[in-house]
């Protein structure tokens, strides 16, 4: 048998002490995230980690080094690029945030019609009107969570492929644009069945605790702290 991890015993998750080094003296009070359920929040929990969804726990990190730290999540379920940028922006914008987190796509990339230019264009939007608007943008290339056990084996090739696609497009853009920019789609703890949860969809507790340790090492990386890449 394999050992049980959890989050302290978990080579990709934070170590002790890992967040307030990587963070100290940051700059940002406002952080505002736009996106799908991945933004809002969907983990299944897993035991032996934090039941704190993603956004909320770097909201938290960021907020243990600076306690003025305001924080707002406009993330909604089932929503499209399109939905997200009608939906979400403008709301984004007025609230005036210095670090934004803009994640979606996957709604997108779960239909057989994704179409990445039109999602390109969704993200480009959001990004520069945040960027000039005064706000440091993070994007994502996600897990691929044709991984999951819990999607159809006939489903799985045509999924990875737009999941994929969608992670390089996204990955591209960030170059241009210049984001803060998390690839975990090649991580390797992405084939490890329990990143996903139950409904093939979404992710558990271990990716929103890899996904955050992975966040704040590029936020790190960009204040110019020390970044460990994991044991």
């Amino acid at each position: 048998m394999g050992r049980v991890l959890s989050e302290v015993t978990d080579p990709w998750c934070l170590r002790e002490g890992e967040s307030v080094g990587l963070l100290r003296g940051h700059p940002w009070r406002r952080f505002v995230v736009l996106g799908d359920s991945v933004a809002e929040g969907l983990c299944e929990p897993v035991e032996g980690y934090s039941d704190l969804q993603w956004a909320d726990r770097i909201a938290a990190e960021l907020r243990a080094v600076q306690p003025e730290l305001a924080y707002l999540n406009l993330g909604r379920r089932g929503l499209r690029a399109y939905e997200v940028r009608a939906t979400q922006l403008a709301a984004a914008l007025a609230w005036r945030p210095d670090l934004a987190l803009v994640v979606c796509g996957g709604n997108d990339a779960f239909r057989s019609g994704y179409d990445p230019d039109a999602v390109d264009t969704e993200l480009s939007a959001m990004i520069t009107a945040l960027q000039d608007a005064g706000a440091d943008v993070i994007t994502v290339g996600m897990f691929d969570v044709s991984h999951s056990p819990a999607v159809p084996p006939a489903l799985r090739a045509g999924l990875g492929e737009r999941m994929r696609l969608l992670s390089t497009h996204t990955g591209r853009l960030a170059e241009r644009l210049g984001t803060l920019h998390v690839h975990l789609t090649d991580h390797p703890a992405g084939v490890d069945p329990s990143l996903y949860s139950s409904d093939g969809r979404h992710g558990s507790a271990r990716s929103d605790a890899i996904a955050t340790a992975e966040t704040l090492r590029v936020l790190g990386a960009r204040l110019g702290a020390p970044v460990d890449q994991g044991r």
